[in-house]
């Protein structure tokens, strides 16, 4: 038989105790933040970067939920019939205000029930 020569290449990877690399919070954080920049699929991406998919999809949906969640915004289009602005000035004004602070004013009860409910849906 043959003689078998191993050599150990140390690449500087901190591993665990079952040999898997360790990567930091501020690594993960790194590649994720160039993964959304990059344009790639996470399964491309994670290949590129000698990353197991499962792994890296992980971490992205980790940092998702993390991130503090964004305000939805809805408009909607309300065509209001015209009126004088000189009846409108003197017409007394309707104010609402919604429980996520909107406030909506006008001066007949329809047309702002009216705009309050196509908020809502």
């Amino acid at each position: 038989m043959g003689v078998i020569t191993a050599e150990l290449v140390e690449t500087g990877d901190k591993r665990d105790t079952r040999g898997r690399r360790v990567t930091t919070a501020e690594r993960r954080a790194q590649l994720v933040q160039a993964y959304h920049a990059s344009g790639l699929t996470m399964a491309a991406f994670a290949r590129g970067e000698g990353i197991k998919y499962a792994t890296f999809a992980h971490w992205v949906i980790k940092a998702q939920k993390a991130a503090p969640a964004k305000p939805r915004i809805k408009f909607a289009e309300l065509q209001l019939p015209f009126r004088s602005p000189a009846l409108a000035a003197t017409a007394e004004q309707l104010e609402v205000r919604l429980p996520d602070g909107t406030v909506l004013r006008g001066t007949r009860v329809a047309d702002v029930a009216a705009l309050v409910r196509a908020l809502r849906a």
